[in-house]
């Protein structure tokens, strides 16, 4: 029987499927199911920078509207501020503790950040919790017209929390950039230690009728996995990190094509909300099956196989890739 075990971000896994951030691994109970399911790992439904934030602000609100405020610039407005982010800290580290009691799996907490203040400091206490890696999901709004550099941006939250921790930091990075190989030779260079391809943001949508904007399609679809594809084909032999691959991956077919491409792991989501959790089992299967009739004992025996790393110039390759396809070169 072929051995199904993979090495992502420093852990070892018992297969190469991770469950994404979502609402499925926001309770003990459902990774419980997703383990029991096959899953390698899980990481948890992200803590956000803004919701902490937000959730302070809502205090001081209420507060000043209950008069249990004396002054704008009462002590009480700076122990709302802190008891709120605490509060919403401590819920997150109980859900670490609590999960990390009663699975085997490795349990990766999930931070959705864009900028590297205050919430750092948060990163230590949810490795003190027990979690075994960190996923920094960062967002850098493309519409933003600050002057900030985006690379600096994503290098500068990295190298601040890794002086704050020691377990594994992975990032999950958008396909807006503007110079993405630029960010992950950066994110490299700041010793990430994997990072996933790509985050599927929230979509919007009209409605021509009520003439509104309304929620779009909020998952992913099976044709969606082909932008990762590429970029991890491109960038696994060239960037010294991990890779994981995220959306669209819906099948083992799929799941096989990211490990000749070179990514360690995938993760998945749309597909557990669509058709449930044997997803993972099934996908695991094919994946056995197809090592079996390749005669393949071990998945490092292929990874990475169709990568560009022998490619010198890959801006050449896509380049041909490109006229072959509109121009039928052959």
């Amino acid at each position: 029987m072929a051995d199904i075990t993979t090495k992502y971000a420093g852990l070892i896994l018992r297969n190469p499927i991770i469950v994404g951030s979502c609402g499925l691994t926001n309770s003990v109970e459902d990774i419980k199911k997703l383990e029991s399911s096959g899953a390698a790992a899980v990481v948890l439904k992200s803590i956000f920078e803004e919701e902490i934030q937000l959730d302070a602000k809502d205090s001081l609100y209420k507060a000043q509207k209950d008069n249990l405020l004396y002054a704008s610039h009462s002590e009480t407005f700076d122990y709302i501020d802190q008891q709120t982010q605490k509060d919403s800290l401590e819920k997150y580290v109980k859900l670490i503790k609590d999960t990390k009691k009663q699975v085997y799996i490795p349990v990766i907490a999930s931070i959705n950040c864009v900028t590297p203040y205050v919430w750092t400091d948060f990163a230590a206490k949810i490795q003190d919790a027990g979690a075994d890696a960190i996923e920094l999901n960062i967002f850098i709004n493309p519409f933003d017209a600050s002057k900030i550099s985006t690379e600096e941006t994503y290098a500068f939250i990295v190298k601040e929390v890794k002086l704050k921790i020691s377990v594994p930091v992975t990032v999950k990075i958008s396909n807006y950039l503007s110079r993405p190989v630029t960010v992950m030779n950066n994110l490299s260079s700041e010793g990430v230690d994997g990072i996933v391809l790509f985050n599927r943001f929230y979509q919007s949508d009209i409605d021509i009728q009520k003439e509104e904007v309304i929620d779009g399609n909020k998952f992913s679809n099976p044709e969606e996995y082909l932008t990762s594809l590429k970029w991890i084909a491109m960038l696994s032999g060239k960037i010294k990190t991990d890779f994981a691959a995220s959306t669209g991956i819906y099948n083992g077919e799929t799941l096989v094509k990211f490990l000749l491409a070179g990514a360690k792991a995938v993760q998945v989501v749309s597909v557990l909300y669509k058709n449930g959790f044997d997803q993972i089992n099934i996908m695991l299967s094919f994946l056995e099956k197809w090592m079996a009739e390749k005669g393949y004992g071990y998945i490092d025996q292929f990874s990475g196989k169709l990568n560009k790393s022998h490619i010198a110039n890959q801006a050449s390759f896509e380049r041909i890739q490109f006229m072959r396809y509109f121009s039928g070169i052959e």
